[in-house]
């Protein structure tokens, strides 16, 4: 049974992504600060915070000695909005460690299984990673935008070993992102996407034929609309 790791899997495009692959009949292992409540026995869930790298680390040495990974989706992602100066450092910290060094982290550790495999890197970034300015979201931006080129240059790096690695660019997707910002996704049709139009994407990328690179799918939805919201104080 091929087996993925998924992070960010609590909710949003991360669980939708887990049933997505348990669908395809795909053995899930998802990471994430709290439980998605997936009730399948070829799912397993390690609950831990990201942006803890140190920890991480070592979680991900235990899970490579348990499995042997076919894919990984690079999905958990942490946005602050709003003036940069008002940023903490902490939130900094948060937006880079998990939007781009845990990226990173995972793709070093898990690539030797990744390339045994022939396996696929799917990357959860950003449609803001292809604008040249994000006002009100430049660390959340420019992380993105770091994701995106990393993806680009480890493809480069790992393709004649026969691994994949795919870009998605989701534009404005109803998910918790927006909980810490004076904004939310419209649901409107048409106005923004689901979860679970990303996920099809992702399993898209994720089935093509062997010798296919889906280097980068952007995704949009026929309108772009917002709906303005008081600032969340949810942080999960």
């Amino acid at each position: 049974m091929r087996t993925a790791l998924i992070t960010g899997t609590s909710k949003g495009i991360g669980r939708a992504s887990a049933l997505a692959f348990l669908r395809e009949g795909y053995f899930v292992v998802g990471i994430s600060r709290t439980s998605a409540g997936i009730d399948n026995k070829n799912y397993t869930e390690i609950i831990t915070d990201l942006s803890d790298t140190e920890k991480l680390c070592t979680v991900i040495k235990k899970l490579t000695a348990e499995y042997t990974f076919d894919v990984l989706v690079n999905n958990a992602g942490v946005g602050y909005y709003g003036l940069h100066e008002n940023l903490s450092p902490q939130q900094i910290h948060e937006i880079a460690a998990v939007n781009l060094e845990v990226p990173m982290l995972l793709c070093s550790m898990l690539m030797k299984q990744l390339k045994a495999s022939r396996g696929t890197i799917i990357n959860i970034s950003s449609v803001t990673a292809k604008k040249s300015a994000n006002t009100h979201g430049a660390a959340y931006g420019a992380s993105k935008a770091g994701l995106s080129g990393f993806s680009a240059s480890l493809f480069e790096e790992v393709r004649k070993h026969g691994v994949r690695v795919i870009t998605i660019h989701p534009d404005m997707t109803d998910t918790f992102l927006y909980r810490n910002a004076q904004f939310k996704a419209d649901t409107s049709p048409g106005c923004s996407l689901t979860p679970e139009n990303v996920a099809d994407a992702v399993i898209y990328a994720a089935t093509q034929p062997e010798g296919i690179n889906t280097a980068d799918i952007t995704i949009t939805p026929q309108f772009h609309r917002i709906a303005r919201t008081k600032k969340g104080s949810e942080n999960d």
